[in-house]
């Protein structure tokens, strides 16, 4: 079998790798749980130095990584380097934060001596998507391996070439064989992979459907489990909002990556008494776009498809909404008003470049919608009155909600999601810990 790479452009073939068999990933899974034990004993400060050295490399192959994230899944190369930078400052972050995360936390007692210790859980497996192939992968690695864990990864099979030079940046900034892998393997290898028992941890950023299977299996093999799964996130437009600024900010959360992005603002939720003078500047801005392709051809029509039967249902083509043809997964910038429900577009995620509107009469209808996802991603809320935007932000349901801002993760902050969007936390020492024995000790 081999994993093939497709340029999303023109529907060419890029480059295939054949895929591992039983033993060549028996045996990465034997070196990476024997580089734990070592690894974990490190000092701290060795392995953050290492990390820092990660972030060099990460920024010196900037352009060449930048151009292989184009060629493989179509990002624009602006956007690719944004994310290589991304992926060294998260580098940096716990290269310099790790050691104060991890150091014990002492508490009082009638003991002599009481405390919490952190201890790493040893070999890790991390399952990614492709539309931020190098930045989904470094948000679960940077901590994991600062905390002094060991990592395998399967990547898309689309991005494999991504996977392999990510292993590659481990090696040259000098971290130890075994400490992180790239799995050449194909899909139905990956339940074996989560059940060995050399595997002490699953994460898994990816779809529903994907979060079930994983999460089925974790749970069977009684392994802690986190689960970045899909978005519908809200971009919710009050009466007193400052027009310009959000529509604008909505352009960029709603476009970015070609919409291919589970953070990105999918549903806008406007005001009855703001709406046509919203819409007008943000379609405005819209229309200005030139767009990338998605990453396969197969999303893209998923994704039109569930425009036609929103279509069908009595929406209405506020822009794009039309699928082109000839050749390559490319996709208009598309704006779907007076979304109801009803409509797959009202329950399901839309995954590329489609914003979907609805409407409401008020404030109160406008959270009522909202919250009445089986999602809880992410969010974002749109006022001049700050404290009514934050007491807003707080009644959404979701795991991170912002005020006059989009969504976006940062490192310093926790990241993930609640209901159908998944659960556990990355980023921030909230997932430094995810994978960690947090162990008490009582002395005397």
């Amino acid at each position: 079998m081999t994993l093939l790479s497709i340029d999303p452009s023109d529907g060419e073939p890029l480059q295939g790798y054949p895929a591992w068999d039983e033993k060549q990933l028996d045996q990465a899974l034997e070196q990476g749980a024997a580089a734990a034990q070592a690894w974990g004993q490190r000092p701290v400060a060795e392995r953050s130095a290492l990390l820092a050295r990660a972030a060099e490399v990460l920024l010196a192959r900037r352009d060449t990584h930048a151009e292989l994230m184009r060629r493989e899944m179509g990002k624009q190369l602006a956007e690719a380097k944004a994310e290589i930078e991304k992926c060294a400052a998260a580098c940096r972050y716990y290269a310099e934060a790790a050691p104060a995360m991890l150091t014990d936390e002492m508490v009082k007692t009638e003991a002599g001596k009481s405390l919490v210790a952190y201890q790493p859980l040893g070999l890790l497996f991390a399952i990614m998507p492709w539309n931020f192939p190098f930045w989904q992968v470094i948000r679960a690695a940077a901590p994991a391996l600062a905390a002094g864990n060991t990592l395998v990864l399967k990547h898309a099979d689309n991005v494999t070439g991504c996977a392999l030079a990510l292993e590659d940046i481990f090696r040259a900034a000098g971290f130890p064989a075994g400490v992180f892998q790239t799995l050449v393997i194909p899909i139905p290898m990956v339940d074996g992979v989560i059940r060995d028992p050399r595997v002490k941890a699953v994460t898994l950023t990816g779809s529903e459907r994907a979060g079930v299977a994983v999460g089925r299996a974790a749970g069977e093999s009684l392994k802690k489990c986190v689960l970045e799964l899909g978005g519908s996130d809200v971009f919710v437009v009050l009466e007193d909002a400052d027009l310009k600024l959000a529509a604008a900010t909505g352009v960029r959360a709603r476009y970015q990556n070609s919409g291919q992005s589970c953070i990105c603002a999918k549903r806008f939720i406007l005001v009855d008494a703001i709406a046509d003078a919203f819409l007008k500047e943000f379609r405005s801005g819209a229309e200005a776009l030139t767009l990338a392709p998605l990453a396969r051809v197969d999303l893209r029509d998923t994704l039109h498809a569930q425009v036609e039967d929103a279509l069908a249902k009595s929406a209405v083509a506020s822009l794009g909404c039309v699928k082109p043809g000839g050749k390559g997964a490319f996709y208009p910038a598309s704006i779907l008003d007076r979304v109801k429900p009803g409509m797959r577009a009202w329950d399901e995620e839309l995954f590329g470049p489609v914003a979907i509107v609805i409407r409401v009469k008020d404030e109160a209808e406008a959270l009522a919608v909202a919250n009445g996802s089986s999602f809880g991603l992410g969010g974002s809320v749109w006022t001049r009155d700050l404290k009514r935007g934050e007491a807003f932000a707080r009644r959404l349901e979701c795991g991170s909600a912002f005020v006059n801002s989009m969504v976006k993760s940062d490192q310093r902050l926790p990241f993930g999601g609640i209901k159908r969007s998944g659960y556990g936390r990355e980023l921030s020492h909230h997932g430094i810990h995810e994978f960690m024995n947090v162990k008490t000790l009582s002395i005397g």
